[in-house]
């Protein structure tokens, strides 16, 4: 898996502005691109199949990654609307279940009409479950850069304001709802019809917005992870301090 190098608030004022900064490692010198190809087929039966599919297609990983991949396009061509967002979609799929330990109840990849279309709405769904109670929702957004400069967190603002529209949150828990992946993703009974509830049109959206959470997955290139050789001390602090200026001027916008 990443290694995980800061996880915290970096705002004083507004603590649910946090921060977590993943990076890949090096071996014999060189950046490793096999374990970073290994992170992704890890993680893309988790976006492209359904929940039943995966079951179905457990002791044949190969056929299941060959039927996850028929959905799957990554791409960086400026003709296609997606710009290789799916590559960050299911970095923040692997995120969400390996950190947060979220349920992948609505995969996107999965969702997609046909080969040329992309999923509406947010790029990731997840609940995560608290405890026998209680739950939070997670609908996310991932992009994949050359650079995080200012002027690329403008469509990234654009994209989650309109993921949020009442409309679109609307859309998703109905989605969530229908889906039969929830039955055999939430084993318990009461919270799984407390999930149903709360996320039905019966129910305000002004009560889901507590329980709201919007991850941002940005993948980027790199140009000090070019020049590096190792995780030296110098390495990993350059990092941190790149991420936490990006984020600071991020959460500015």
């Amino acid at each position: 898996s990443l290694s995980t190098l800061f996880n915290d608030s970096i705002n004083t004022i507004n603590k649910n502005n946090k921060l977590i900064s993943m990076i890949n490692d090096f071996e014999d010198g060189k950046w490793r691109h096999q374990k970073f190809h290994r992170f992704i087929w890890d993680n893309i039966l988790e976006t492209a199949l359904s929940n039943q599919e995966r079951e179905a297609y457990i002791g044949g990983p190969s056929t299941s990654l060959a039927k996850a991949a028929q959905n799957l396009r990554l791409t960086d061509s400026e003709k296609d609307i997606s710009k290789g967002s799916e590559l960050a979609e299911i970095f923040l799929y692997g995120i969400m279940k390996h950190h947060f330990k979220a349920l992948p109840v609505v995969p996107k990849i999965f969702y997609k009409q046909n080969t040329q279309d992309n999923a509406k709405g947010a790029d990731s769904v997840h609940i995560v479950i608290e405890d026998d109670n209680n739950f939070t929702l997670w609908f996310g957004e991932a992009k994949f850069y050359n650079s995080i400069e200012d002027d690329r967190f403008d469509s990234i603002i654009t994209s989650v304001n309109n993921s949020i529209s009442t409309d679109k949150i609307k859309k998703e828990n109905s989605i969530i709802t229908n889906t039969k992946d929830l039955v055999s993703l939430v084993k318990n009974d009461e919270l799984r019809s407390k999930i149903m509830y709360s996320l039905s049109s019966k129910n305000s959206i002004d009560n889901i917005k507590p329980i709201l959470n919007i991850p941002i997955f940005i993948l980027h290139e790199c140009p000090i992870t070019e020049n590096a050789s190792s995780l030296s001390p110098e390495y990993k602090s350059s990092i941190i301090e790149l991420h936490k200026e990006r984020a600071q001027s991020f959460f500015k916008k």
